[in-house]
């Protein structure tokens, strides 16, 4: 077999170009989400660190930093099919520079910024590298490559000096680039996705997408068991464990909800809004992921009696209620599933709203009731859906059955 035909040695492709191309992620791509565990992980204890609005702020910032990083290497494998060795060299080095940013984050408000801001900086080099060398490959004769690998690397630059500025101007010449990220994709003329070639498989980056948000919903899982755990699991009491119990069922349900409904959607068209809609729909939905698995956490912090901690309780309805407007935002984008008869912008919006009610309440109520309502806004998202389902499709089927049986007598 010739080198050329190998996967180890195949030079990058376009999709176009291949004559046979798949949706499915690569190993290497699963691999690199891997060190997003650590990084949704340490972003979570960040933000139970700092319940504030500007500790909020910050965490938002960061998440939606490393969550378009992770993206702008995904659209990269998705556009190009590239499995040789000198891209998984790449990517490895990719994957040092994530853990050196998940490794700053603790500490990112002081002197951890310099490394994050450098990390981060040389990760988006690696990624204008990546458009670069399929240029000088002659792989890509547009310009399209050579017009993101340009972005990029300046780009790069741009978060390289954020590391040595003094606050808070680091803060926003980082968010100004982060800011310029986005813009250079959408911007009219400009903007990349003028270029006929950028279509990524849209297939694989809606299951990139759903890996994902499995890393950040399962984010829930780690915030609660190790939460139980530092308390001493012998040591808590019989509410707790069902409060533990309730919340490990809503992690569960979030992502229920997801893949029943939106989970591995193409968007319908291919048109610039639809695919941008798409794609921060997604940013945000897996914000709010992360949100509600921090909220979770408070679940073991009391009993049936007392308030929910309130702070806990700001971030969780608010972090349920963007995930369901979210959700109804994917809907819209993607092709129409049997599903969306059943869950219908209506339900959703109960959803929303009894998870804002659930803000208010809660000061005033045992945590057991407003564990009741925040759980009704959460678990009527897929109960509704699904009985509603059951009862309308059985009556078509049983009339199918009868107008079958009426046709053969």
């Amino acid at each position: 077999m010739p080198l050329d035909r190998h996967p180890m040695w195949r030079a990058p492709q376009h999709h176009m170009d291949v004559e046979k191309s798949h949706d499915h992620v690569h190993w290497i791509e699963l691999f690199y989400d891997l060190i997003h565990v650590v990084i949704v992980f340490l972003l979570g204890n960040f933000l139970s660190d700092h319940l504030t609005l500007s500790g909020f702020a910050v965490f938002a910032g960061i998440f939606i930093a490393i969550w378009f990083a992770w993206a702008d290497s995904s659209v990269f494998n998705s556009l190009y099919v590239s499995t040789d060795v000198k891209h998984r060299l790449l990517m490895s080095i990719q994957i040092v520079s994530a853990m050196v940013m998940a490794a700053s984050i603790p500490h990112i408000l002081d002197k951890g910024w310099a490394y994050f801001a450098l990390a981060y900086a040389f990760n988006r080099f690696i990624t204008a590298y990546l458009f670069y060398r399929t240029n000088q490959l002659g792989v890509e004769e547009t310009v399209l490559a050579s017009k993101v690998s340009r972005n990029f690397f300046l780009l790069a630059v741009v978060f390289a000096i954020s590391a040595f500025l003094p606050k808070p101007i680091n803060f926003v010449v980082f968010a100004l680039g982060i800011i310029s990220i986005q813009l250079l994709y959408m911007l009219p003329k400009v903007g990349v996705l003028e270029c006929s070639r950028f279509v990524p498989r849209l297939g694989h980056m809606a299951e990139r997408f759903a890996l994902l948000l499995l890393i950040v919903v399962g984010e829930g899982f780690f915030k609660l068991v190790i939460t139980l755990s530092e308390k001493g699991v012998y040591k808590v009491s019989p509410e707790i464990f069902v409060n533990f119990v309730f919340g490990g069922f809503a992690v569960f349900v979030l992502c229920w909800i997801y893949f029943d409904f939106v989970g591995n959607g193409k968007p319908k068209d291919t048109k610039k809004w639809t695919l941008v809609s798409w794609w921060i729909a997604h940013l945000f939905l897996m914000l709010a992921a992360v949100m509600v698995g921090v909220a979770l956490a408070g679940e073991v912090k009391v009993g049936f009696w007392q308030p929910f901690p309130l702070k806990y309780a700001a971030v969780g309805c608010a972090g349920l209620a963007l995930y369901l407007v979210c959700l109804m935002w994917i809907q819209s984008t993607i092709e129409t599933r049997i599903a969306h008869r059943f869950a219908t912008p209506a339900i959703r919006l109960f959803g929303i709203a009894l998870a804002v009610i659930t803000f208010f309440v809660v000061p005033y109520v045992p945590a057991l009731v407003g564990n009741m309502l925040w759980g009704t806004a959460l678990i009527s998202q897929i109960a509704i859906p699904v009985t509603r389902g059951f009862i309308i499709l059985s009556k078509e089927e049983k009339l199918a059955d009868d107008n079958a049986a009426q046709n053969t007598n």
